[in-house]
């Protein structure tokens, strides 16, 4: 059964008496009195043997039970700076039911934090995200620190990580004030995330907790307190016995090289993530050095869903905006991707309250959606819309071209020509991918299928859709003809995209891009006629005074297909039976949503981080 959702209920600035951060909430301080800093310092990080446990490894992980305000990562972060044996990259999970704002976050840093770490606030605040539950990665540092801020209540988000942790920064309000953060189910959860030899501290040492602790399989020990306290708890994970679904830590890759079937969003997406990474990436596609096929899609919206009791899909989609809006942060220019905003209109005007409602009870924040009615929503298209709705001001519009010529651009990213005939196992260990000549076009350790409807049908000529393969959801994708209609754009109406039963998008040289189409058992991807009457409906049915200005001879369009699954979800994952080889495919109509999210899914499971995404999504995505 699935949990009753719960909104976010953020917290608000707060101090005692003594000027010390203080939990209304909870009736607790958010550290000791002696100081944040010098507490981290004492307790998580000497108390988990840091920063000598990190020397001489690639990666370290970190999971910590309540973020507050920052301090102690803060602390852990400049630890790692000021460390000339640091691991290569340090990795943070943190686990919080009531973050702050970023501005309530902004103010109290200001007179918390050390003068000299202002760099580093200043970046935590400029990637802080809006208070949404689920997971949010920030890429801190050149990349080199990521801080993953799991939103939500300690029991319910920690049985959806998926991480391999090196060291608990175990960092509730008092046991008293706040029991569930120190339960033995919670304590046993957390341990299902623990790496070998792994490591636990707290400034805590009441008998309750470190006999959870140790029957979640840690062996316990106290040792002298912190600010006027007389113990603490220190811990290393020992279990007596083998755990079915421990942690699992991947060995480290021994040749980052990938090659990727197919440079468009899905592939550039896989690309560019590998890439941050340090990998080497050959990307293979038919039409490299060729007028892409998909140039005439000039424009595409990414909007996210919204839906009551912010199921799963909904969560989803949220997942795959935030991680494009962090991603494409480079070409947020207004150019390649423009972050104009989405008025999402209701279909019907008794379905303007319904939605109006769910926001009231989702309780999300109004930087990420919020009512509107028609006025508004007119006011904010720049012409008139039919009716009211939401609006998303992170909504985008992009040039899916542009965008794919830019990641694709990255360093470490080579581009080659060739149509992949097969894939077969390279001896030594790897993949080769091969024509239809026989002729090896690329080979590496890891091969990453991201080319769409043409993905099933290489994997079958490549031997890989045999019995028990078959019959998976990715051998069932069907392709589903598109089509966009283009008018002139007269006037720069609208100035944000206007989507409900169809889109209409700002204009992009010269052209408004009105969609789109769904052709089912078409025998070509091709614009018709009768293809832009139906989206003239739609746009009439959006903006009526835009429609009938339409001038129908000067009418272009542009048609193409989409890859779709059983259940409209992509496949995002490793085949079982074929280690290295990989799907990133099958996104349909939600391209934008799944490339950057589908990137940073392969590439941090290669690499071994924290997953970007929940359990149950991720298995809503995997292969099966």
């Amino acid at each position: 059964m699935a949990p009753v959702f719960t909104p976010l209920i953020p917290s608000r600035p707060a101090f005692e008496a003594g000027g010390v951060p203080y939990s209304p909430r909870y009736g607790d301080i958010y550290h000791a009195a002696q100081g944040a800093i010098e507490q981290a310092r004492h307790v998580f990080l000497a108390g988990n043997a840091l920063p000598e446990r990190w020397r001489g490894r690639e990666r370290f992980t970190v999971c910590e039970t309540g973020f507050g305000l920052g301090l102690t990562f803060l602390a852990l972060w400049r630890a790692w700076r000021d460390d000339p044996q640091r691991c290569g990259r340090l990795h943070v999970v943190s686990v919080e039911a009531h973050p702050f704002a970023r501005e309530d976050l902004a103010q109290l840093l200001a007179t918390q934090a050390p003068p000299g770490w202002q760099d580093m606030a200043s970046q935590l605040l400029a990637a802080w995200p809006p208070l949404l539950p689920g997971l949010h990665r920030l890429d801190l540092d050149g990349g080199r620190v990521t801080l993953t801020l799991a939103f939500g209540l300690a029991e319910r988000v920690v049985p959806q990580l998926r991480l391999a942790v090196d060291a608990f920064f175990l960092d509730g309000f008092s046991p008293a004030r706040n029991p569930e953060m120190w339960s033995e189910s919670l304590m046993k959860g957390l341990a299902k995330l623990a790496a070998p030899g792994a490591t636990a501290a707290t400034w805590a040492s009441a008998g309750a907790v470190r006999r959870a602790l140790q029957a979640a399989g840690f062996e316990v020990e106290k040792r002298p307190g912190f600010g006027g306290k007389r113990h603490m708890t220190v811990a290393r994970f020992s279990p007596r016995f083998a755990r079915p679904g421990a942690a699992r830590v991947p060995p480290a890759p021994a040749a980052r090289h990938a090659v990727v079937v197919g440079a468009g969003v899905a592939g550039s997406g896989v690309a560019h993530a590998l890439a941050l990474r340090g990998w080497r990436v050959t990307v293979l596609d038919a039409a490299a050095g060729l007028a892409p096929a998909g140039t005439g899609h000039v424009a595409a919206a990414l909007t996210p869903v919204l839906a009551k009791d912010d199921a799963p899909r909904a969560r989803l989609t949220r997942a795959g905006a935030l991680r494009a809006a962090a991603r494409w942060a480079p070409w947020m220019d207004g150019h390649i991707v423009d972050r104009c905003g989405t008025v999402q209109q209701a279909k019907s005007d008794g379905q303007v309250a319904g939605m109006h409602a769910m926001l009231e009870v989702l309780g999300f924040p109004a930087e990420w959606v919020r009512p509107v009615t028609q006025e508004e929503a007119s006011a904010l298209a720049g012409c008139r819309t039919s009716r009211g709705g939401v609006f998303f001001p992170g909504g985008l519009r992009v040039r899916p071209h542009a965008l794919c010529q830019a990641l694709l651009a990255s360093p470490g990213i080579e581009l080659r020509a060739g149509r992949a005939a097969r894939i077969a196992p390279r001896l030594g260990g790897g993949w080769q991918v091969v024509d239809a000549g026989g002729a090896v076009l690329a080979e590496g350790g890891v091969v990453v299928l991201a080319n769409a409807g043409d993905a099933p049908r290489l994997l079958a000529d490549s031997g890989w859709a045999g019995p028990g393969r078959a019959d998976c959801r990715f051998f069932q994708q069907k392709r589903i003809a598109g089509q966009i209609t283009l008018l002139p754009a007269d006037t720069g109406q609208p100035r944000c995209v206007v989507a409900g039963d169809g889109y209409v998008l700002p204009p992009v040289d010269g052209y408004r891009v009105v969609g789109s189409t769904y052709v089912h058992d078409a025998e070509e991807a091709a614009a018709t006629q009768a293809g832009h009457a139906l989206n003239l409906d739609r746009l009439a049915r959006l903006l009526p005074e835009l429609a009938a200005r339409v001038e129908p001879g000067a009418i272009r369009g542009w048609a193409g297909w989409r890859a779709v699954l059983p259940g409209r979800l992509p496949v995002i994952g490793e085949l079982p039976d074929a280690p290295g080889l990989w799907v990133a495919a099958g996104y349909a109509s939600r391209g934008l949503s799944w490339s950057a999210l589908a990137g940073d899914i392969v590439a941090a499971s290669l690499e071994g981080e924290p997953m970007p995404l929940e359990g149950d999504l991720l298995r809503m995505v995997g292969w099966r």
